[in-house]
């Protein structure tokens, strides 16, 4: 008597997985020259930051955000649940946005100029933070490096990396 033998099932091919990190750098110069360099660190992206300015992004909704702003504060991190800045300091920089056709990544830069009020006295610099608005709204991400003093004749310059993968 023969029996019945099961069919070999072949596995599925591995999903493509798709990951989102960041990466920034903030340098505080004083007439051209660095004074303080973060080095880079990595970034935490908001839960609001995912639904907001991907999520809703993709599906072309009316509740999608766009980054055009960035944030530097004096606090600590943002949580994966927060959406604001501890520690905000006043002015947010609107940022420039570069990319490539053959990259994966999105790179924003912005310039906080001392000589725009950016400061208006000697603050400890900690934390950093993508939004869409000049004010308000919710943070994509952000996240702390070691405090660096920024004087009101100084220039902050600050790179942040969005990296698909």
């Amino acid at each position: 008597m023969r029996t019945k033998t099961q069919a070999t099932v072949k596995p599925a091919k591995k999903a493509e997985r798709a990951t989102v990190k960041g990466m920034f750098r903030v340098a505080i110069t004083k007439d051209g020259e660095i004074v303080s360099d973060s080095g880079w660190h990595k970034n935490q992206i908001t839960n609001l930051g995912y639904l907001n300015f991907l999520c809703q992004a993709l599906a072309a909704s009316a509740g999608s955000s766009q980054i055009g702003f960035m944030a530097l504060g004096t606090g600590t991190l943002m949580g994966a649940a927060g959406t604001a800045l501890d520690g905000e300091v006043s002015k947010r920089a609107a940022v420039t946005a570069a990319s490539s056709s053959t990259s994966k990544t999105i790179r924003f830069t912005a310039t906080f100029d001392s000589a725009a009020s950016f400061v208006t006295a000697t603050k400890n610099i900690a934390n950093i933070a993508l939004f869409a608005s000049s004010s308000g709204g919710t943070a994509f991400s952000g996240n702390t490096f070691a405090s660096s003093s920024c004087a009101i004749n100084q220039v902050v310059n600050a790179t942040y990396d969005v990296i698909f993968s």
